[in-house]
């Protein structure tokens, strides 16, 4: 099946099964904003307080904070916010969709790179063990062809982002003969530079009001509160500060569900360290957040570092963690060495020393950063997305058997336990009561009595529960259970005080932290 097939069931899934919802969808929705369900909020939990405690229980020269949406709005512009935060957008003149320029020209070199990993997969399949990769990379004319492309494209495309050259931007796309994907025309408008920062007023009367902006980003709520979490904490060199947050940014082209919003939440942490050491921390962040991501198990084919063709006003080095989702790969979390950028424009700014004494060399100084960015939404859908299987299973009798499971991370999953009695009778629901209340507390579970047992146990599986229990009458004479473990479908006997153990080894976030280097 094609990969935007599988995506496109996957969307359907998180609708169907209380994942995801489009935001205010009885008034036919609003674009590219989005509700988490009562099972994505528990999944978005789950994400959330795997980075925060891998982060700040970890770590203890890591910190956390919660600032504010609103801030001063010369944060913005000291930060380069005001002036810089554009994205290069393009009109097709016939569809009047308008597309990131950047973007257009990426999935060019992305359509390269897929017909090259097509050759290759052809060529394993034909030759076996026997195959050699990398010999074929070099010597398949049409590997070698679609390569040269890549490399061409990619030649002028960074020119051009460097030197901020719109024109031609647009002239790699008329080149490469890129067209609307609506249209499938190539009639394109020029390329024009759109902020994408959300304004609105602060204050009691149109007088008196305020231009201010919604954040764009959290980091700068860690940069301008530096000083007091450094003070009130006492902290030395290195240290971080973490943060959860909400941040909005109007993006003109949203698409592919939840990976590019409007409004979405990022989990970012900056870390500061002493001028010139910033690069070995930097490579040193990229190996703990690689480790991070791997920790949950999914294949390690599915990650790789791509480092910017474009660095950022603000840095000297920065790469992206990225995950081959159904759309082909795409940056899930971006490690950035952001010198001392941020801290010095907010002391030019705000007219305040923002210092740093290091007793060791016995002088103050701007710390620099290193930074690691890391959005819920897109790791939401990097979890699900790879935890999405269809299985055909062969029953007894001959026939086969379809079902749709997300094999969650057992820590991620939302609900770790369904307890079913066998039957609505005979004490056995009062029994299935027991042990959930026995367990509530500490681990999230849901209680199931309607339909067959296979009709709950796909339920259980379409959600993501990676332990069932069945309530029987052996239950009621010797306190035993049938558990059944989601991935193997395969079922045994165990006691029910034995259920906490279990329940605690395989669904702890602690069996994913013994993982990290």
């Amino acid at each position: 099946m094609a990969q935007e097939d599988v995506f496109k069931k996957l969307v359907a899934h998180c609708k169907e099964y209380g994942f995801v919802f489009q935001s205010s969808e009885i008034y036919d929705g609003l674009s590219a904003v989005y509700d988490y369900a009562q099972m994505g909020v528990e999944l978005k939990n789950n994400i959330k307080k795997y980075w925060w405690d891998s982060m700040v229980l970890l770590h203890e020269n890591v910190v956390g904070i919660d600032s504010a949406i609103f801030m001063h709005p010369t944060i913005w512009k000291a930060s380069g916010h005001v002036d810089a935060f554009n994205d290069p957008l393009i009109d097709n003149k016939d569809s009047k969709k308008r597309y990131r320029a950047d973007v257009l020209i990426e999935d060019l070199m992305a359509k390269f790179e897929a017909k090259i990993d097509k050759e290759i997969a052809k060529a394993k399949k034909k030759f076996g063990e026997s195959f050699d990769e990398e010999q074929f990379k070099a010597t398949n004319p049409r590997v070698k062809a679609n390569q040269e492309k890549i490399e061409a494209v990619h030649k002028r495309f960074v020119a051009a982002l460097d030197k901020n050259d719109l024109e031609e931007l647009k002239q790699i796309i008329i080149d490469n003969e890129i067209a609307c994907p609506i249209s499938g025309t190539k009639n394109w408008t020029d390329v024009r530079q759109f902020n994408l920062m959300f304004s609105t007023e602060m204050g009691s009367t149109a007088d008196g009001s305020s231009k201010i902006y919604l954040r764009p980003e959290t980091a700068q709520g860690i940069f301008v509160n530096y000083l007091n979490v450094q003070k009130t904490g006492r902290m030395k060199i290195p240290f971080g500060i973490a943060q959860i947050g909400k941040a909005f940014r109007n993006e003109i082209v949203a698409r592919q569900f939840i990976f590019r919003m409007r409004e979405f939440e990022q989990m970012e942490m900056q870390f500061f360290v002493r001028p010139g050491e910033e690069m070995k921390w930097f490579e040193k962040w990229k190996e703990t957040r690689m480790s991070w991501h791997k920790a949950l198990g999914f294949p390690e084919e599915k990650y790789r570092f791509h480092d910017h063709d474009k660095l950022a006003h603000y840095a000297n080095a920065a790469t992206d963690v990225e995950f081959k989702f159904p759309f082909g790969f795409k940056e899930v979390e971006g490690i950035h060495s952001r010198t001392d950028f941020d801290l010095s424009q907010h002391q030019e700014y705000c007219g305040k020393k923002i210092q740093y004494f290091d007793p060791e060399l016995n002088k103050s100084y701007v710390p620099y950063v290193v930074e690691t960015s890391i959005g819920v939404d897109r790791m939401f859908l990097q979890v699900i997305s790879e935890a999405y299987t269809e299985e055909k299973i062969e029953k007894e009798d001959g026939k086969v058997d379809e079902r749709v499971v997300l094999k969650l991370p057992a820590a991620l999953a939302p609900v770790k336990l369904a307890v079913m009695p066998l039957t609505k009778k005979d004490s056995l629901p009062e029994k299935a009561r027991e042990i959930i209340n026995d367990l509530k507390f500490d681990f999230n579970c849901q209680y199931d009595e309607k339909d067959s047992i296979g009709k709950r146990y796909r339920r259980q599986d379409a959600i993501g529960t990676p332990f069932c229990v069945t309530v029987d009458h052996q239950s009621l004479e010797d306190n035993t259970v049938t558990i059944r473990y989601r991935d193997t479908m395969e079922q045994e006997r165990v006691a029910i005080d034995q259920l906490y153990t279990i329940l605690k080894k395989e669904v702890s976030l602690k069996e994913l932290f013994k993982k990290l280097k």
